[in-house]
């Protein structure tokens, strides 16, 4: 699972709540932090991500727009989270074709669900990108 932000506090915060098992039925998640934007494109690219978590907030490049230029550009794009800072802001979500949200302050238990929900549709097959938003 990659985690992308130009800040290590948020790259902790989002490893710190989503846990090393978000859910029972899930195996372990080994993460890799990205604070940069050609970490998260060439890890794509390579086809070397699972799911991302994109911070909204990062700089210079935010992640929600990062999320579409990943959904626009990689055919076989992985599942993204992307988290934001107010909940007014998730219909940005939307825009950037996130497949699920998270608002800060982070709260572990929703954080966990939210992400273990879209690892069980990759599980499932489902895809990536294909359906609306989860909203937490």
């Amino acid at each position: 699972m990659l985690v992308y932000s130009h800040r290590p506090e948020v790259r902790e915060a989002v490893v710190t709540a989503v846990g090393r098992r978000p859910a029972p039925d899930l195996g372990r998640v080994r993460y890799v932090e990205a604070s940069g934007v050609a970490e998260v494109l060439a890890a794509c690219d390579a086809g070397e991500v699972d799911l991302a978590i994109l911070d909204g907030e990062a700089q210079p490049t935010g992640g929600l727009g990062l999320a579409r230029q990943l959904k626009d550009e990689i055919a076989d794009c992985p599942p993204i989270v992307v988290s934001v800072r107010r909940a007014d802001d998730r219909w940005l979500a939307t825009w950037s074709r996130a497949d699920a949200v998270l608002v800060h302050p982070l709260d572990p238990l929703t954080a966990a669900e939210t992400v273990a929900e879209v690892l069980r549709g990759l599980e499932a097959g489902n895809g990536s990108g294909d359906s609306a938003p989860v909203r937490r």
